[in-house]
């Protein structure tokens, strides 16, 4: 097994290698700018990362981690133009630079590109498992999708299918390049479905953390300032506990902030976290995080992986879990 650092150069040079039609540039152009954007790279890395560890090369499925960052990226410009986004990753998006027509086109393009790189040089009957496990990981990040925009409108989401709408929408991605990453190297049952089950309980692990710091997390360490979810009063673990937890007259206040049109942020933000603090969500949520996380490592050893594979996915657990501000 390599650094996961290896497995993010070699996902970077597989990215860069993808050969474009010269025309017609219009419709080629925002794909390479949208990929050139940057990005951790994590999904192409775990699957190649995966077609070692069970016993493959990852220089044999450099095409296929290709294709999983296509489609990533596929998913960011239809989201872009569906929240109105104008910045992804410190620059102007591609509904943003172009116009939505020019977005959705150029990621409906992505989409069969990452079909075609998916199948590249793959033999007839594993292209037949690549695909059925890229098109269930397709289906179930639109699925998400479509929760989290249900969940806009809606105020009687529950804790339960808050996690589903997570899991699709952030873990089954990740899990899915696992899972191709294994078929690739040819892994067995067992472990295929347990790489699977790690990577989709940290998924969980790692997207409830994400809602814990846009509240408690260091903006120097987050990446971003604070209280977003808080003003934009989005559905995260934080709030929907809060709302089932919270009586009287801290329902009720809770209840104004949701309902105030026109907040000043910096009052907003202090008034909901302060709710939060007297009915102790940061530590009911930081429960649900290490739950998860557990659930992530008890998977990982249910694999048959060498003890070399294993310490390499629990460094990777680290590295992804290791921010604590």
């Amino acid at each position: 097994m390599r650094k996961i650092e290896e497995y993010i150069d070699l996902a970077n040079k597989a990215v860069n290698e993808i050969q474009y039609p010269a025309q017609p540039s219009g419709l080629y152009e925002p794909i390479v700018y949208g990929l050139s954007q940057g990005g951790k790279r994590l999904r192409p890395a775990i699957l190649l990362a995966a077609c070692e560890a069970v016993g493959g090369r990852a220089e044999d499925a450099l095409s296929q981690a290709a294709a999983i960052e296509m489609f990533h990226n596929f998913t960011l410009l239809h989201d872009d133009v569906m929240d109105h986004a104008s910045l992804r990753r410190g620059k102007p998006t591609v509904c943003c630079k172009w116009n939505n027509n020019v977005a959705i086109l150029s990621g409906d393009t992505m989409l069969t590109m990452a079909s075609q790189l998916l199948t590249k040089g793959v033999e007839p009957e594993k292209a037949v498992q690549l695909l059925d496990a890229f098109n269930q990981t397709a289906i179930g990040v639109y699925e998400g999708q479509q929760y989290d925009m249900e969940f806009e409108t809606r105020a009687d989401v529950t804790i339960e299918e808050y996690i589903e709408m997570i899991r699709l929408k952030t873990s089954v991605l990740l899990a899915g390049a696992c899972r191709i990453g294994a078929i690739l190297g040819n892994a067995d049952k067992a472990t295929a479905d347990a790489l699977y089950d790690f990577t989709i309980n940290l998924g969980l692990a790692f997207q409830l953390q994400d809602d814990r710091f846009d509240v408690y997390g260091d903006p120097k360490v987050f990446g971003k300032n604070i209280g977003g979810d808080i003003m934009n009063n989005k559905k995260t673990y934080l709030l929907i506990s809060a709302l089932n937890m919270a009586k009287g007259a801290d329902l009720e206040e809770l209840q104004y902030w949701l309902r105030e049109p026109a907040p000043l942020a910096g009052e907003k933000i202090a008034a909901v976290t302060a709710i939060y603090d007297r009915l102790n969500i940061n530590e009911v949520c930081q429960k649900q995080i290490d739950r998860y996380n557990n659930q992530a490592l008890e998977a990982l050893k249910r694999s048959n992986l060498s003890a070399e594979a294993m310490a390499f996915f629990e460094s990777f657990d680290t590295m992804v879990m290791g921010r604590n501000k």
